[in-house]
């Protein structure tokens, strides 16, 4: 991420802006970074600095924030994304973990780590797929629901909380353009995972 705050200023605005409480100055934003990049070199395709760099800062707030909450609800990520993508598959919540792997966006083996240490915890059972030979089935138990249906809420009421800041319509408008703008991106680049930054376990 360091060239990222190097070229488009993500880092360089945080640090700015963690150091301007004691200087009494305005944080350096990214609409600063852009003007200060045209001006000493026009010419420099500036214009995605406005987008991309606030979606770091937001990536990076949002993410730490959840760590947190996660924290205190004493849920690891990964076994929180396990139980959230069964819950979310609907009754009888089961699925394999071929399933698993394919929704999680993670390996066969990181499936394999994840229901064992669930299964462990009495959040989960496994048991071999009826009539589908190596397959392996896995379900919430009503522990594992009653954790996903309590942490889900402190999550994403949390969230809610954050973005409070955005009128209704706003949000509407926002999601939208996100919405295109992920599709664009990962048409461009050929990858349609979908992850957080830096670990995909964070998805709810």
């Amino acid at each position: 991420m360091g060239d990222v705050g190097d070229m488009g200023g993500a880092g360089e605005a945080d640090r700015a802006g963690a150091g301007s409480g004691a200087a009494g100055t305005a944080a350096y934003t990214a609409r600063d970074i852009a003007t200060a990049w045209e001006r000493e070199r026009p010419g420099t395709p500036a214009t995605s600095i406005g987008i991309v760099t606030p979606i770091w800062q937001l990536a990076k707030l949002f993410g730490d924030d959840r760590r947190r909450v996660l924290a205190r609800a004493g849920v690891d990520t990964a076994t929180l994304d396990l139980l959230s993508v069964l819950r979310r598959s609907g009754q009888p919540y089961t699925l394999t973990t071929r399933e698993l792997g394919r929704l999680s966006m993670v390996t066969a083996g990181a499936v394999s780590q994840r229901v064992a240490r669930a299964e462990r915890e009495g959040l989960v059972t496994r048991r071999p797929g009826e009539g589908k030979p190596r397959t392996v089935e896995v379900t919430l138990t009503e522990a594992g629901h009653t954790l996903v249906e309590e942490t889900v809420d402190q999550v994403l009421g949390r969230e809610a909380d954050l973005i409070s800041g955005l009128t209704a319509d706003q949000q509407a408008r926002l999601t939208e353009l996100l919405g295109v703008l992920l599709e664009d991106v990962q048409r461009s680049l050929g990858d349609e995972r979908i992850t957080q930054v830096g670990l995909s376990s964070d998805k709810i």
